[in-house]
């Protein structure tokens, strides 16, 4: 194996590593996030330094230390400034929001005195030093201005409506609940996935996904095409007093879960899985119709209650057949919801149980919101401009 021996970090430092190993970590995340910001401040001012363009956008004007406590530690790192104001780096501030959420989370439980010696312990190890309840106070005022300005955003016209919820053990009135997180996704003009909403309620009754929606469309979602959710009685009822006439495609991946409830043989499942995967990914609805009622007659006799569930349930997952062939992958499940629910199981995971729900909803905005920007930023994830 050939190893390549140029570098650009410092000489000083990779003697330092050679030196310290692993404890040598926090300077090195200090020079990288250092050498980032001063490229981002070029970037930002379009030129590089002491040089001179008609194009400049502004003055540089030194450095600002600022302590950001972090999983290594406290470092101080250098952030430039601009004289003309309205810059700040995103290379320190990306990727904090969540981590911030999570030890606020966690502080307020050991604050509120509701935590295990273990939350207090993960508390002190994330924070590094102890948290007062002033000092939550005041982190948690700046931080849910930030989040719940994202939240109330503007919408826009979206084309498809993605909707799932999940749920996390909160505290409430000295006990301990299931909260019910809402999430609602979309894919917008330009074919990109955006997070358009979160809440947390007490269910997924009807009357909490009525007002999520309408909270939607009150910052301007307009233009749905089409809803994907699981079969929830709550969101179905919403769906139809909020987007009435919008066309609903149950989740498919659901669809294939609830069908092993009335598959009455253990050696059956396969088969039967098998006959429903052949229904959805048949070429036309047509088709689809057709196999599904060969499946339906293939199993009345043998497992009639499975029989009829599929002539009934089926149908609501083939909506997606009158749309694009070209979109109907990503649009016949809520599969692409499944890495929001991964990253807010990840972080909420730790802190195991929430004092409030506004403690809950922190959290799971800031693990959202970050999420959503890489969407916005990332590749395109359904082609619109073919239709």
């Amino acid at each position: 194996m050939t190893y390549q021996t140029d570098c650009t970090l410092p000489a000083e430092l990779l003697e330092q590593i050679a030196q310290q190993g692993f404890d040598v970590v926090p300077d090195l995340i200090q020079t990288v996030i250092n050498i980032a910001m001063q490229l981002e401040r070029q970037k930002h001012l379009g030129v590089g330094p002491y040089e001179r363009s008609a194009e400049r956008q502004g003055q540089a004007n030194g450095y600002k230390p600022k302590s950001v406590a972090t999983r290594v530690g406290k470092i101080t790192f250098d952030v430039p400034q601009v004289r003309e104001g309205g810059f700040y780096p995103q290379a320190l501030e990306k990727g904090l929001r969540s981590e911030r959420a999570l030890k606020l989370a966690l502080a307020e439980m050991y604050v509120q005195g509701v935590s295990t010696r273990k939350v207090a312990a993960i508390t002190e190890q994330l924070c590094g030093f102890e948290v007062t309840s002033m000092q939550v106070s005041r982190a948690t005022a700046e931080l849910d201005e930030q989040l719940s300005q994202w939240r109330e955003r503007p919408l826009g016209q979206m084309k498809y409506l993605y909707l799932d919820a999940r749920y996390e053990k909160v505290r409430l009135d000295g006990q301990v609940r299931s909260a019910a997180v809402l999430l609602a996704a979309g894919v917008n003009l330009e074919g990109k996935r955006e997070v358009l909403g979160v809440s947390v309620s007490l269910s997924e009754q009807e009357a909490h996904w009525r007002r999520f929606l309408q909270s939607l469309v009150q910052r301007g979602l307009v233009g749905v095409e089409l809803v994907i959710s699981d079969a929830h009685i709550g969101i179905q009822q919403a769906c139809r007093a909020v987007f009435g006439g919008v066309p609903w495609q149950r989740c498919q991946c659901h669809l294939q879960r609830n069908a092993q409830a009335y598959v009455p043989k253990r050696g059956m499942k396969r088969e039967v899985a098998a006959d429903i995967r052949a229904i959805f990914n048949a070429a036309t609805r047509h088709d689809a119709e057709t196999l599904l009622a060969q499946v339906v007659k293939k199993y009345v006799s043998k497992a009639a209650k499975l029989a009829d569930w599929l002539e009934t349930n089926i149908p609501e997952g083939l909506t997606v057949f009158s749309f694009p062939d070209t979109h109907r992958r990503l649009i016949r499940t809520t599969n692409s919801l499944e890495r929001l629910n991964r990253e807010i199981r990840r972080r909420s995971r730790v802190a195991t149980l929430f004092p409030n729900e506004a403690s809950c909803l922190r959290l799971v905005t800031a693990v959202v919101m970050e999420i959503s920007d890489e969407w916005q930023t990332g590749r395109t994830y359904i082609r619109l401009d073919n239709l």
